[in-house]
């Protein structure tokens, strides 16, 4: 596949500002949004990305209580 310079560039800049973790993930996002404006009815269901809350708490982890709120971080004491 050939991409143009500009396009190459776009892409980089996506995945190394975190929004995707690879091209092929910024590749099916951006079918499945085209997809999702064309509103195409053979189009599979599009799979939400997850995080890892959402991961931890689907089974085998489901109802094992995990508490997954961050505690405040109040930094480090400094001497003056």
């Amino acid at each position: 596949m050939q991409l143009k310079p500009e396009t190459e560039q776009l892409v980089q800049e996506e995945i190394s500002s975190g929004h995707f973790h690879s091209v092929d993930e910024l590749i099916k996002e951006g079918l499945y949004a085209w997809r999702e404006k064309h509103q195409l009815t053979d189009a599979p269901p599009r799979k939400p990305l997850k995080n890892l809350a959402d991961f931890l708490l689907e089974s085998p982890f489901a109802g094992s209580d995990l508490d997954l709120e961050r505690e405040k971080d109040y930094g480090r004491p400094i001497d003056l």
